[in-house]
């Protein structure tokens, strides 16, 4: 009889394959709700696929879950869902995917897949700036204009070093060392004064190839740097291509973008092995100076030049009222985003027709851009109490920034107060921009402020300093004036929803109460008190049946936000409902916080605020919040804080609450609850119960 076959023995089977290991990134430019609703995303789909996935959060409250250097060598590939720069130099050689990180929350398991699929990025000296390309080729997700906008600002934010250094020495040299004479002001041969005059005009010779230059290095990396320098001075130099004049700052900006694409075109070409090393630093800038510096000088050369000589012929020859609309536009652009790319475009065409021997231009830019922060700080001064005492701090650093031309001074004020801040900055920057066109100020060095006017770069300075100090007038009086009726409108708004709140809580203390809710439950909020010993707190600790109301009336965001905020102020946690709620728009102003799946958590913070509190609503018919894949919001979280918050308590709370409203069955929980108790319930089965002890009463 045949001896029965023993089972092989578990030991000797042979291991389960380990599950690859994907790492994550997550990041926005607040770090509050994207961060990790598209952490949890990540994770979830990772399990679905059956991978194991690590998630780093770049949130408000720091970076969470960084991963270890086993972490890193363990790993087959990287998906980063980030709109702020991250660096990946410490994942050299992996596979990386590059996204939005609206794509982490809405195309997940598409990401992964991508990673998985992408080739490893490449290590070591060659491969110095591979990194970046990653994020604009990978999945073909980037957007062709934002990669265009970032390369000119990259360019722009480089070359003006070299113009504001430029331009300050010859305006020094001319002030101090400079002789008066028909022809104007002349420094004398044999002068030191000479010798600084000639550095500032190499500043300025190197303006435009660094401008170019830069923007080639944004698009194409190392390869792209010295053919963008090279094809940059090619673009000055006229007498490559039988022009008197050159191509200017138009030329330079289209090499640049030249140059760039060439590029990395060349380097997407596949190579021997042998000849990849010296692909960055001989075969591509030498193939790419060939072909952007031929094509310019035989053919782009000359129409660039006439392009760039018949503006500048045109703007010279601008008499009367036509000046002063010049003046108007560029003043309004200046002053329109306070250092973004309209107030860039002013900047730059005022710049470069002082090359060309035409300062008018760039005295309207100038006598704009001390105007916003000048004004804005003025406005602190004259009213106060339309300002939170962090904001009036900022008024008296803009005032200061003001004087030395910085018109980023403003942006404090500009991003908590938008609707009131900007309107008033254009009115008075066109202002200071058409007076100094109407009285014919010039500035022969590219910035602006009182500054220039002292080392004598200002012609007509008294008029130059009218422009300005009536500019900065203008915009005070605008934005208080705005700033007045936004507050009130805002108070009688905020009322109606305090007394409908009220209501409609009284109604609500009638139902069923959540567990651990005494009689007293109803009862006002009272801030944490400082006696009680540190604990672990949860969402259940900011929010009260007082702050929930189900089936709202309103239909549109703002008012929805109202409501909400007088809510908050029946709990004693809200001071200022009127602060809170333009923190809540200005907050909007800054991007949605509308994250997709009929979910937003607008957040405000806000001196109007002594501790943090939550509050809930939710719409049947759904809200326009213009979230990131087009969905009405139907659930609606609001949390308010503190101006001066301590600690990042808060900050790690709606982290919390952001994970758990990834869960479709904690949003079934929310849509099914009839009263706020159940709301409570919902969220005590997600977050816990609440950990602070009851007030005392």
């Amino acid at each position: 009889m045949p001896e029965p076959v023993m089972p092989e023995l578990l030991t000797n089977a042979p291991p389960a394959p380990p599950r690859l290991l994907i790492l994550g990134i997550t990041a926005c430019p607040t770090g509050i709700a994207h961060t990790y609703m598209a952490a949890e995303k990540l994770e979830s789909a990772a399990a679905e696929l059956g991978y194991e996935m690590k998630v780093e959060t770049h949130g408000s409250v720091g970076v969470e879950g960084t991963f270890s250097q086993d972490d890193i060598d363990r790993a087959d590939a990287v998906v980063i869902a980030a709109d702020t720069k991250i660096d990946r130099s410490r994942f050299a050689g992996k596979r990386i995917v590059s996204a939005k990180v609206a794509d982490g929350i809405h195309h997940p398991a598409a990401l992964i897949r991508d990673a998985l699929a992408a080739g490893p990025s490449a290590a070591g000296p060659t491969a110095a700036g591979d990194g970046r390309d990653s994020g604009t080729a990978s999945s073909g997700r980037a957007d062709f204009g934002g990669t265009l906008y970032r390369a000119l600002m990259n360019g722009v934010s480089y070359m003006i070093p070299f113009v504001v250094v430029g331009g300050l020495l010859i305006a020094i040299s001319l002030s101090l060392g400079g002789e008066a004479t028909p022809k104007g002001l002349v420094i004398p041969e044999g002068s030191f004064w000479l010798t600084i005059n000639q550095i500032g005009v190499l500043g300025f010779t190197l303006m435009v190839p660094i401008l170019s230059g830069f923007i080639a290095y944004a698009i194409a990396d190392r390869p792209g740097l010295a053919p963008g320098m090279i094809c940059g001075w090619i673009a000055t130099t006229g007498s490559f291509y039988n022009s008197e004049s050159g191509a200017g700052f138009i030329g330079g900006i289209i090499t640049g973008f030249l140059v760039g694409f060439v590029a990395l075109g060349i380097k997407k070409i596949p190579v021997h092995r042998f000849i990849r090393p010296i692909m960055p630093i001989l075969v591509i800038p030498v193939l790419t100076t060939v072909i952007v510096g031929g094509a310019f000088v035989l053919a782009l050369g000359q129409p660039i030049s006439w392009v760039f000589s018949s503006m500048t012929t045109f703007l010279t020859g601008l008499q009367g009222g036509s000046v002063i609309v010049l003046g108007l536009i560029l003043g309004a652009m200046v002053a329109f985003d306070m250092g973004g790319p309209i107030n860039k475009t002013a900047f730059l065409f005022g710049g470069a027709l002082i090359a060309a021997g035409n300062p008018a231009p760039m005295g309207m830019v100038a006598a704009a851009i001390a105007v916003p922060p000048l004004g804005m700080g003025l406005a602190t001064l004259i009213r106060g109490r339309y300002f939170s005492k962090p904001e009036r701090e900022a008024g008296i650093a803009a005032l200061f920034m003001g004087f030395f031309g910085i018109t980023e001074g403003a942006i404090p004020l500009a991003a908590a107060k938008p609707l009131q801040v900007i309107p008033a900055n254009m009115i008075g920057g066109a202002v200071a921009g058409g007076i100094a066109a109407l009285f014919g100020v010039t500035d022969s060095v590219p910035h602006g402020g009182p500054i220039v006017a002292v080392f004598g770069a200002v012609s007509g300075v008294p008029m130059y300093f009218a422009a300005l100090l009536i500019g900065a007038v203008v915009t005070a009086l605008v934005s208080v004036l705005l700033l007045g009726i936004s507050a009130r409108t805002a108070e009688r708004h905020a009322a109606a929803a305090a007394t409908a709140g009220a209501g409609a809580s009284d109604a609500d203390a009638s139902g069923p109460v959540s567990a651990g809710a005494g009689p007293n439950r109803s009862a006002e909020l009272e801030p944490v008190s400082a006696t009680v010993p540190p604990v672990t707190k949860t969402v259940l600790d900011y929010i009260d049946e007082r702050t929930i109301v189900l089936d709202v009336d309103e239909t549109d965001r703002d008012a929805l936000i109202r409501t909400l905020a007088g809510l908050m102020s029946t709990t004693g946690r809200v001071t200022d409902e009127a602060g809170v709620v333009q923190a809540a728009f200005a907050r909007e102003e800054h991007g949605t916080t509308g994250i997709g799946d009929g979910i937003a958590i607008p957040h405000a913070k806000s001196d109007g605020v002594s501790a943090p509190v939550l509050a809930f609503a939710r719409s049947r018919t759904g809200i326009d919040w213009n979230s990131v894949d087009g969905s009405p919001a139907t659930l609606v979280f609001m949390i308010a804080v503190p101006e001066a918050a301590a600690g990042t308590e808060h900050l790690t709370v709606l982290a919390q609450l952001s994970r758990a409203l990834v869960k479709p069955a904690f949003r079934a929980a929310l849509q099914a609850a009839a009263t706020p108790a159940e709301v409570l319930e919902a969220l005590a089965g997600q977050v816990g119960a609440k950990k602070t002890a009851p007030a005392a009463i």
